[in-house]
């Protein structure tokens, strides 16, 4: 089969064309023929630092995929061949940069059958990963009230944060945008208030009235900006993060008795936790959400089909961290 794959870690360039043999799925594992992919910050990371799995020659990329289920592993029984699916995978087996791909049904949702492949390849990482930093980690639920401040609101996972939070609960959503494209993206995603992450942002805040926030999604520069967290963070309120700082010290959230929680959406894979048919549950929601109007998709570009020259283009247009929304590649 056609894959796109790298044999050491580097830059765009590593990546290349290659043939692989066809996979074949285990017990709970569907063999999906994928259809479209979408990139993350997460796979110029992993090319960068990670080498081929254990076994492999080359290290295949790749954690948002819709695509149709092909064969199904004999202990399976959410899905069956034929069904449209789409899924972000998980990072200790090959990723999605393939013609063909084995992935556990327990992270895998139904696609939502009013978007094409490359809209709903835009969701699945995104939506999991906001998804469980709202709902999971800062324990929101339907019925909380006050503010949310999204730092980055116009990258993968804002856009899909500011959805969610916006549709799904009472909080006024503030997310950031330096530029007046993302300033526009962050509106029509449905944030209430947009600030500029380059200013003074308590200023910005105090301007619309907002005094503190309760609930901040940390997307980027969290090391930047965390002294100002420590300031307009309302006590016992709650601080997430996704991104990597170099160091980040929480004792100045100490007098406030802030709670401050990392979300990875790998967690539950690399663990094999007991509560890995979230992911799936996640999915499904967003997928009926999606269906009846709630969500749209964080589609922003399509690049071209799924080849290496394609996906290096993509890798560098994420890396100069000026992505809005979702890059998508649809079909080999």
């Amino acid at each position: 089969m056609k894959a796109i794959g790298y044999s050491r870690t580097g830059d765009v360039d590593v990546l290349q064309d290659i043939e692989l043999p066809k996979p074949h799925p285990g017990p709970r594992d569907l063999l999906v023929k994928v259809e479209a992919i979408s990139i993350n910050p997460v796979d110029t990371k992993v090319r960068k630092r990670a080498a081929a799995l254990p076994g492999d020659a080359y290290r295949v990329l790749g954690w948002d995929v819709a695509g149709t289920v092909e064969a199904v592993g004999d202990a399976v029984t959410l899905f069956q061949p034929g069904d449209a699916v789409f899924y972000a995978g998980e990072l200790q087996r090959p990723g999605g940069n393939a013609e063909f791909q084995c992935v556990d049904e327990r992270l895998v949702g139904h696609k939502p059958a009013s978007l094409d492949w490359g809209q709903a390849a835009a969701l699945p990482l995104t939506a999991v990963t906001a998804w469980e930093m709202l709902f999971d980690r800062m324990k929101i639920a339907p019925d909380t009230t006050g503010a949310l401040l999204i730092v980055g609101g116009a990258g993968g996972v804002g856009s899909i944060m500011i959805q969610l939070a916006r549709k799904l609960t009472k909080l006024t959503v503030i997310a950031t945008a330096s530029r007046p494209e993302t300033a526009a993206w962050v509106e029509r995603m449905g944030a209430r208030h947009v600030i500029d992450h380059r200013g003074d942002m308590k200023a910005q805040l105090q301007a619309l009235g907002i005094q503190t926030v309760t609930y901040i999604a940390s997307l980027t520069a969290s090391d930047e900006h965390r002294l100002l967290y420590s300031d307009i963070i309302a006590p016992q309120g709650y601080l997430s993060l996704i991104d990597d700082p170099a160091s980040f010290d929480i004792m100045p959230f100490k007098s406030k008795s802030v709670t401050i929680c990392w979300e990875l959406m790998f967690t539950r894979s690399l663990f094999e936790t007991d509560d890995e048919i979230r992911q799936h549950e996640i999915l499904e929601r967003v997928s009926s959400l999606v269906e009846d109007g709630t969500l749209v998709t964080t589609e922003n570009e399509r690049g071209g089909r799924i080849d290496a020259a394609n996906l290096r283009a993509a890798h560098e247009a994420s890396e100069r961290g000026r992505s809005i929304g979702k890059t998508v590649l649809v079909g080999f």
